[in-house]
């Protein structure tokens, strides 16, 4: 016979079973503020982000979009409810706040960002105390206390504490210069432009820059919410401007910021910009001379440029899914070295394994030094390989239909570590994946041949529209 107690445990489970739903995506858990989920949702959610880590004292951050304050105010709420000691960091970016949890000894920590979403949207980012994103499992358990509402309340008398947290850039700051020659960059006196996107990059690389003794010229610096100079994501067509001011002070390097500054894109002193995989890979160079043999991981999007360059070395390299949670656990898991992604993110483990766009900067300084060559010289010495990627709107409820109906146009090598890679020929691929963090479907291709690229973007764009409509979207 079956008693009572397990009759209502199996029922339990099999509701939660039934209503279970993934709120983090790719990285952490993005939202419109007050359309998609409200402040009492945040507050349970960080209830039961506090749930899972138990105990111990938690660093809240956030970057400068208008609802920030709002809803890092309701997660140390949440937090201290559940009896956990809260120190809030304030404006930080996104790797500054992870490089002082460890360092400044907190158990985890949670930004509020949405890193280059548009500016109505937020997010919340939970890290270990390794300052390192938690793991898809850990994120899972905490979606589980949430829908289980198995969250632990403490009484008033253990309810959690609050302190302000004024060490995080200055420890920051201080940890980037600590892992490059300080000397011989500042013997270059590097020219050096700024945009900062109106991004939280703006309290720290400027500053670490100097320190370098780089004449430093900034654009979008001031921080604003609605990102109002070029909007948060750094791209190749949002960039424009950068690319102007290169030219105009006749300077040696650019570098463009994402809203939460985790991520670089560099430009030429022509004014040149590149993707984010061909510029990392000159830093992934320059790294691996230091130690050859050692591993790299990347993602399933990056360029094979990535492979050209470890094989130099003898290193090997890992694929992931996209992701840089996925990237700094390998990275974590097999002790590699380096890590890169094609969105301008590089991630140096001997400072810490995320991405990092002020570290990325520093490290190209030092490389552009050591070699004594000007970052376009550096660039020609790397095979080419053409890029395109676009976007398609796609409903979430319909991703995986479409995703389904895009493999049955599957051809060559087909690989689905993340979405669908398909081979085209040894040197020519197109990845099609759902995105984690917007109702999109993503296009990814590369090859060596230019018109091919083209031919390659135009026959899968109508593949993807076509099983979208067929779906019922768009």
């Amino acid at each position: 016979m079956i008693s009572q107690l397990t009759v209502k445990y199996l029922i339990k489970n099999i509701i939660v079973v039934i209503n279970a739903r993934r709120f983090f995506g790719t990285n952490g858990i993005r939202f419109k503020p007050g359309i998609d989920f409200s402040l009492d949702f945040v507050i349970e959610m960080s209830e039961a982000i506090g749930t899972y880590f138990s105990k111990g004292s938690i660093l809240i951050g956030y970057d400068g979009r208008n609802t920030s304050p709002m809803i890092a105010k309701a997660v140390m709420a949440g937090l201290m409810s559940v009896g956990l000691q809260v120190g809030e960091a304030g404006l930080s970016p996104t790797p500054a706040l992870q490089y002082a949890i460890s360092k400044l000894g907190y158990n985890g920590g949670v930004m509020i960002t949405a890193s280059h979403n548009p500016p109505e949207y937020n997010g919340i980012k939970v890290m270990g105390q390794d300052g390192v994103e938690i793991s898809r499992e850990d994120e899972v358990k905490i979606e589980r206390i949430f829908l289980e509402k198995s969250m632990r309340r403490a009484d008033w008398r253990t309810v959690g504490t609050y302190q302000q947290e004024t060490k995080v850039l200055s420890t920051y700051i201080q940890g980037i210069l600590s892992q490059v020659d300080i000397d011989l960059i500042s013997s270059k006196r590097f020219k050096i432009v700024l945009d900062l996107g109106n991004g939280v990059q703006s309290l720290a690389a400027p500053y670490i820059l100097e320190k370098l003794n780089c004449e430093v010229i900034t654009i979008n610096s001031d921080i604003n919410g609605e990102f109002s100079g070029r909007g948060a994501e750094p791209t190749l067509e949002t960039l424009i401007g950068l690319s102007k001011a290169v030219k105009a002070y006749n300077a040696d390097l650019g570098v463009g910021y994402d809203g939460d500054g985790d991520r670089s894109i560099f430009c030429d002193e022509n004014g040149v910009i590149y993707t984010g995989d061909r510029s990392g890979a000159v830093i992934m160079d320059y790294v691996l001379s230091k130690k050859p043999g050692s591993l790299v991981v990347t993602t399933v999007s990056t360029s094979q440029i990535i492979d050209y360059v470890a094989n130099r070395y003898g290193s090997k390299v890992l694929r992931t899914r996209v992701g840089s949670v996925d990237v700094s656990r390998k990275m974590i898991e097999t002790k590699a070295l380096f890590g890169i992604e094609e969105n301008g993110g590089c991630f140096y483990a001997p400072h810490i394994p995320v991405r990092d766009g002020a570290m990325s900067t520093a490290l190209m300084l030092e490389c552009i030094a050591k070699r004594n060559q000007k970052f376009s010289e550096l660039i020609k010495d790397l095979p080419q390989f053409y890029q395109k990627k676009t976007k398609f709107t796609c409903p979430n409820e319909l991703k995986t239909r479409v995703m389904n109906l895009i493999e049955r146009y599957s051809e060559g090598e087909v690989e689905k570590i993340d979405g669908i890679k398909l081979w085209i020929d040894k040197s020519s691929w197109i990845l099609l994946r759902p995105s984690g963090t917007e109702p999109l479907i993503r296009v990814f291709a590369e090859s060596d041949d230019e018109k091919k690229l083209e031919e390659i973007i135009s026959r899968f764009s109508f593949i993807v529209e076509d099983s979208i409509k067929k779906c019922g979207g768009g």
